[in-house]
């Protein structure tokens, strides 16, 4: 039996994991809902494409690697290096713009954070005032973000650091309490989801919750 089909398969996969794994790092509230948008699903496409490609190519040159193990490794790391390189770097007023293949890559990437981002803005912004309604902006950002990453385990020390850069300048912005409530609300989200949100804001809602009026019902929640 021709089992060839093995070795397509997982240069696809692999190529697909590579493609996934990249948007999923850069949309770690809803990975998933990331993952649904046409670019999103077209990026990782394009991965899968270029290593199957590449086994193409070196199925054509078996004598260059002979073991299909080996055949396989390399179609699929050297497609994903090759779309990952550039040939140079060239600067435009105040950005690093690559030449080659990796600029090509990151036009769709770029295309996928965009579609991404307007897929998830109302999402978001349903959820965080849902979720930071009747909160104390003051009482909140004392309390929230150590207890919401107390209840993580696994967030890594970078991405606390880039939180509380994050909320540090929140806090010196002239914005209104309310909005900055829900403002902080998001940075959280960013970090550990909507749910942990939630449950944080469920668990300390006593300790948290505003004390003055609603602006549009006139009532304290």
């Amino acid at each position: 039996m021709n089992w060839q089909w093995v070795d397509w398969l997982a240069v696809a996969a692999l190529g697909g994991i590579v493609g996934v794994s990249e948007l999923v790092s850069r949309y770690r509230d809803a990975p998933g809902a990331a993952l649904r948008s046409l670019p999103a699903m077209f990026y990782v496409t394009l991965n899968v494409a270029a290593s199957l490609v590449a086994l193409g190519i070196v199925h054509h040159n078996p004598t260059w690697f002979p073991s299909r193990v080996t055949q396989v490794l390399v179609a699929g790391v050297s497609a994903m290096a090759f779309f990952r390189t550039s040939l140079f770097v060239v600067r435009a007023g105040e950005r690093d713009v690559a030449i080659g293949p990796s600029g090509f890559l990151q036009i769709f990437l770029s295309a996928a954070d965009r579609a991404v981002d307007r897929l998830r803005a109302a999402v978001r912004s349903e959820a965080v005032g849902r979720i930071m309604k009747g909160v104390d902006y003051t009482r909140a950002f004392h309390a929230l973000p150590p207890y919401c990453l107390a209840l993580m385990q696994n967030v890594a020390p970078e991405d606390q650091e880039q939180l509380f850069r994050a909320l540090q300048a929140l806090d010196q912005s002239a914005v209104d309490p309310p909005i900055k409530a829900r403002l902080l609300g998001l940075e959280l989200i960013n970090v550990v989801g909507v749910d942990v949100l939630t449950a944080a804001v469920s668990a300390l809602k006593d300790q948290i919750a505003s004390s003055t009026p609603d602006p549009v019902t006139g009532t304290v929640p």
